[in-house]
């Protein structure tokens, strides 16, 4: 491991550029011998997760190693744009938090995610799914007419994704090539069916208007970043409405879960039994909504999460969850108590097994993404302690992933199902984020201005000499610029070269 420290900066085509002093721990004599303790910095596994996104964004076109989903015609939630959108959401939070100063890095993977999520194998499933159906819509009585530009109506499962990634990469790195008319170019060209190549083209500022269209057209219960980069206050304008249309308690279903979903032709919602879609709201709730999302925590985790004897913690099964809260409601019975766990358990498996859906919610990835957004930092530690336990962490090339798994259970009852949205992506998500961590972003944006008089490094040796970085960043304290970096491979050269702004 290497920590380079630079405190100095001198004039370079009128660029303040930063002087690199030594590397390989041969500190500045300025320094005090205990300043890097004072000084966070990445370890071993969060580096890891930064290192897999590189290498699932690295794949050449067309290529998905390790992103298979449940599902083959990309309608699941484990689908390539969930497992695109969350990694950017994870790579944002990195850069934000912990290496503001590793600019050109994080840059680039955010270009090759955006790039990616472009791709026609993540979107094209919308010229079926567009056609609706029962499952959706259960009064239907012949398909509605296909289309296949994925954003111009509805969709904003695909659309808000994309929209949040262009607009964290405007926000966190003072760029506009989103603004351009054709800087999102959607081609349509299959080879043995339709009418002929069709390319649908939007900007950011078309696609952010596309997405506020729909919201409005479906009574808003279906943009802080651009608001603070153009100056505008959308925002305040887009929340009272959102608000206002889920107010009266629609939100919440009667067991204080938020609802799985609103059926827009038959004005009703679906029933939530898992903890999911309630984790995986409030993860992101929290932003604008934080007093709401911390109160109702304890009554929607309850029966959810108990302590395992291996001293982490459990995701239960949703019928056993359930039953634990029975329990609780019923007979006072403790949530935490090994008894009523063990009680919950053989209720249920008293009783007939009930329908399964035909795939399984990446659960476990969204509780964690909403632990880590709370702070929940000892349910966190606890899911994480047993998924290194019994979900098969594994490292390729310098990347820490879970990988696909389909059996339910081991020999010993303890969960081993694996799905590659929570493998590749809400596992490390869950590792990069902080409390608040999605809060500060958007109540704190980075301005245009702020990220041009930032320091930063540029540097490719992250993706060319296989160099993590574990510190980038200035530190006020020591008027320094610390870099600490690691080659994840073992080997023992190391070459750096540096460029950047540096404090004027």
């Amino acid at each position: 491991m290497a920590t380079t420290t630079m405190t100095q900066t001198q004039l370079v085509d009128d660029r303040s550029q930063i002087i690199v002093s030594e590397e390989d721990n041969n500190l500045s004599s300025h320094l005090p011998l205990d300043f890097l303790d004072k000084v966070p910095k990445l370890d071993q596994v969060q580096a890891g997760h930064i290192r897999h996104f590189h290498n699932l964004s690295a794949q050449l076109d067309g290529e998905w190693r390790h992103m298979g989903s449940q599902e083959s015609a990309q309608e699941w939630l484990d689908a390539l744009r969930y497992q695109l959108a969350t990694m950017t959401y994870a790579a944002g939070a990195a850069h934000y938090h912990h290496l503001p100063g590793l600019q050109s890095t994080f840059k680039g993977l955010f270009k090759r995610l955006i790039k990616k999520m472009l791709r026609r194998e993540v979107w094209g499933y919308w010229y079926l799914t567009s056609q609706s159906g029962k499952f959706v819509d259960p009064d239907i009585t012949e398909l509605r007419k296909p289309w296949a530009d994925p954003v111009k109506t509805e969709n904003i499962m695909y659309s808000g994704h994309l929209l949040l990634m262009i607009s964290l990469f405007a926000m966190l790195f003072d760029d506009d090539t989103s603004e351009k008319e054709d800087a999102l170019v959607f081609n349509w060209n299959p080879i043995f069916f339709g009418m002929g190549p069709e390319s649908f083209v939007y900007s950011r500022e078309t696609l952010q208007v596309a997405v506020i269209d729909e919201m409005e057209k479906n009574g808003w219960k279906a943009m802080r970043y651009n608001d603070i980069r153009n100056g505008t206050n959308v925002v305040d304008k887009v929340l009272p409405k959102y608000k206002a249309a889920w107010a009266g308690g629609s939100m919440f279903a009667s067991n204080g879960l938020i609802v799985d979903w609103y059926r827009v032709n038959q004005t009703n919602i679906a029933q939530p039994m898992s903890l999911g879609f309630t984790a995986w709201a409030d993860a992101f709730m929290n932003t604008w909504n934080s007093i709401e999302v911390r109160s109702t925590f304890r009554s929607q985790v309850l029966g959810f999460l108990s302590p395992s004897p291996y001293g982490g913690v459990s995701l239960n099964p949703v019928p056993v969850a359930h039953t634990i809260r029975r329990l609780v409601a019923e007979q006072g019975a403790d949530p935490d108590a090994p008894e009523t766990l063990r009680q919950a358990r053989e209720i249920v498996a008293s009783l007939k097994p009930a329908r399964k859906p035909p795939f399984a919610q990446p659960a476990l990835g969204y509780v964690l993404q909403w632990l880590s957004e709370l702070g929940e930092e000892e349910l966190l530690s606890g899911l994480l302690k047993q998924a290194d336990a019994f979900l098969n962490s594994s490292w390729e090339n310098g990347g820490l992933y879970y990988p696909r798994c389909g059996q339910a259970v081991d020999g010993s009852g303890n969960s081993t199902l694996m799905d590659p949205y929570t493998g590749n992506t809400a596992i490390g998500y869950a590792r990069l984020n902080i409390e608040d961590g999605q809060k500060n972003m958007w109540e704190k944006p980075w301005a245009g201005e702020f990220v041009r008089g930032k320091p930063f490094v540029d540097t490719t040796s992250f993706e060319d000499q296989g160099v993590d970085l574990l510190r980038a960043g200035w530190s006020e304290e020591s008027n320094a610029f610390i870099i600490t970096a690691k080659m994840w491979h073992g080997k023992s050269s190391m070459f750096f070269q540096f460029f950047g702004t540096g404090p004027t």
